[in-house]
């Protein structure tokens, strides 16, 4: 996708100094994407939102979404400052199945990804959690502590969801902009031990 490698392109201003990062932020439908995005970005997220249709029933299951009008059909865009010098160019996936051609385009250069996982549709984000360990993208799974759900420690949702060893789990509220961006600063500090551990392995 040129929107999305473009923005990339542009991810490094000024001095060689500053570093602008690709995430991806993926998960299944209404588990908060779009949510996450919003509140963490510091400048006015671009969102491709339409409203659910009754020609999408059949595709789109709502069950403990209800309250969902809308989804993404394309991505979701934002920006937010880590510290100085290191800027992440933040891009949410669509949820559903029938959007998952645009995954590789987003996927393309990305540094990792963040699933977003609901505990009362945990199944959801299997997808995602497959596509990232099949390509080999760093990822960690973010539970969005929904407050008519069930508690479930990190450990449960790692076993539950089959995780590879080391895959980091943690508990966040997408609405709130600081657990968002403790979401993403592990996600970071995950990638770079990967990127790490892949360059001793490749000189050993």
């Amino acid at each position: 996708m040129n929107a999305a490698r473009g923005a990339q392109e542009g991810a490094t201003p000024g001095s060689d100094s500053e570093l602008g990062l690709k995430i991806l932020v993926a998960g299944g439908f209404g588990v908060g994407k779009t949510t996450l995005v919003g509140s963490v970005s510091e400048i006015r997220p671009l969102r491709t939102e339409e409203r659910l249709t009754e020609a999408g029933e059949s595709v789109d299951d709502t069950g403990g979404v209800e309250g969902k009008s809308t989804t993404t059909v394309a991505m979701d865009f934002g920006r937010i400052t880590i510290r100085q010098g290191l800027t992440l160019y933040l891009f949410g996936t669509p949820g559903q199945g029938r959007f998952w051609f645009l995954w590789d385009d987003l996927s393309d250069g990305a540094l990792g990804a963040v699933v977003l996982a609901d505990t009362r549709r945990l199944a959801d984000c299997f997808p995602a959690v497959d596509y990232f360990e099949r390509r080999a993208i760093p990822f960690l799974v973010a539970v969005n502590c929904f407050a008519q759900s069930r508690s479930y420690g990190a450990d449960e949702v790692a076993r539950a969801l089959d995780l590879d060893h080391g895959t980091p789990v943690v508990l966040c509220d997408a609405r709130d902009r600081d657990s968002g961006k403790e979401v993403l600063i592990r996600l970071v500090e995950h990638a770079g031990r990967r990127h790490t551990a892949r360059q001793l392995h490749s000189v050993g």
